[in-house]
């Protein structure tokens, strides 16, 4: 008779090496289950245009992963992860060359905001700073108050959500002018909604907070350092992974006492039969997105822009209003909202001497299967005269082709689920836990569960503390 695990994942992105990782070192045994050739997920290093330059396919710059409760109880340092911190988060450049920061330094931040909103702005942050790795632990640990954990400072965790619960055009009525106003909105578009939509606000709140608490840093050699690192730390306490094993049944894997899932509730209900389990759960608006070799730096004509690990490109929160609601609604945006990476400013051995890397994305229905390439670089020559000249090499990818990298991505949305609605707090479905399913062995811990998209392993932290309890009730 073939031994029994204590538990199987499927899918060896974050947050399923984060849930293997957080059993196994408990005494568990596990087995990770991957269909693509190496563990990653959207979180991984590979060369997509020309040999020598290194591109993160996904992710690149990590605020949530500097700052995850789960990562940072980790020795994740000795299995080859190191951060590294531009000399700025993240720049808005405006078409006079000048821009709206976010630095590590509130003070900074606030200067470049201009006089009249500065003080706005440090209100606004300086109260939850001081206390942000709490309040971070609360926010970012929200899956842990279905497994009966409750806040840690419940009184601040409320009044950070007076203000994180407003849709981000509320929170920006503050502001007297548009630099504030850009620098805000553009944080609270990574979440891919409308700025009307509660809720906005605490993404761009929680982006800023971790700029000032840890920062935005890169992994040193790509984002491929923090899935191998997990990795590392898996095998170390005695996990077992298989890469290039597609399971397309639940009853293709060894016998186990819990089966863990780093899908989606799609994927999930095909594999374990749970039938129209998700039927409700929605997907959003997806991004085109381009990888880029380049001759030299992004030529910005914002010496801020210059050192910034991220750029956003609008530039005001109206335009980047307008493109949003274009994306969401179905329609390709003619001036898509940019969010782009310049990861080789502060990691130049992704890329041969002299040359670098640079991704950006805009935002695109979800399935789109145009060409948003001419689009992408319109707006980037707005901003950075010449850009075109430096390009060596570029690799495209709209909905279809990062539904192909990710199966996670439906219809390329890289969120696993529209971050909207009530799905922005309720994901996948209203439950009393979230991470279970109705096969009582069975739980689901991608980004589609709580606290949501990112490289932060959050949502596989909380999954596996609901099956180490029901292991244990079992014992």
């Amino acid at each position: 008779m073939p031994s029994i695990r204590d538990a199987v994942v499927v899918g060896a992105g974050p947050n399923g090496l984060t849930a293997a990782v957080e059993l196994a070192r408990r005494g568990f045994s596990v087995e990770v289950f991957e269909a693509r050739d190496t563990v990653g997920g959207g979180a991984r290093t590979e060369e997509l245009t020309l040999p020598g330059f290194r591109h993160d396919p996904c992710s690149a710059v990590h605020p949530t992963g500097a700052n995850s409760p789960a990562f940072n109880r980790m020795p994740l340092h000795e299995y080859g992860l190191e951060w590294l911190h531009p000399e700025l988060c993240l720049a808005n450049p405006f078409p006079d060359g000048t821009s709206a920061v976010l630095s590590r330094s509130v003070t900074e931040t606030a200067l470049s905001l201009g006089p009249r909103d500065a003080g706005t702005y440090r209100r606004m942050v300086e109260p939850f700073l001081e206390r942000w790795e709490e309040l971070a632990e609360d926010f970012m640990g929200m899956g842990s108050w279905f497994n009966g954990r409750l806040p840690r400072n419940p009184v601040l965790l409320a009044r950070f959500g007076l203000q994180a619960l407003q849709p981000i055009s509320w929170l920006n009525r503050r502001f007297r002018d548009e630099k504030a106003r850009a620098l805000m909105a553009g944080m609270g578009a990574h979440v891919i909604a409308p700025f009307s939509t509660p809720g906005v606000s605490g993404a761009a709140l929680c982006f800023a907070l971790s700029a000032h608490g840890q920062g935005w840093p890169l992994a040193r050699g790509g984002s491929q350092a923090v899935s191998d690192a997990l990795a590392g730390y898996l095998r170390a306490n005695g996990g077992v992974i298989h890469t290039g094993t597609e399971v397309k049944r639940l009853d293709e894997l060894p016998p186990a006492r819990a089966y863990i899932f780093d899908t989606s509730p799609r994927a999930l209900t095909r594999i374990a039969g749970l039938g129209n389990a998700y039927d409700g759960f929605r997907y959003g608006a997806s991004v085109f997105k381009i990888d880029y070799a380049l001759d030299g730096p992004v030529p910005w004509t914002s010496p801020e822009a210059r050192r910034a690990g991220a750029v956003h490109i609008g530039p005001t929160a109206g335009a980047m209003g307008t493109a949003l609601k274009d994306a969401v609604s179905g329609r390709a945006p003619e001036r898509p909202f940019l969010i782009t990476a310049q990861p080789t400013l502060v990691d130049p051995g992704r890329a041969p001497e002299g040359k670098h890397v640079f991704w950006a994305y805009g935002h695109v229905p979800n399935g789109w299967e145009g060409d948003a390439t001419d689009a992408v670089e319109r707006q980037l020559e707005r901003f950075a005269p010449g850009f075109r000249d430096l390009v060596l090499a570029r690799a495209t990818a709209g909905p279809p082709q990062l539904a192909a990298r990710n199966a996670n991505y439906v219809g390329g949305d890289f969120a696993a689920g529209a971050v909207d609605g009530l799905q922005f707090l309720i994901r996948p479905k209203l439950t009393t836990l979230p991470y279970g399913t109705a096969h009582p062995a069975v739980f689901i811990c991608s980004s589609s569960t709580p606290p949501g998209p990112g490289v932060h392993g959050m949502s596989g932290h909380h999954a596996a503390r609901a099956v180490w309890r029901r292991l244990r009730r079992q014992d």
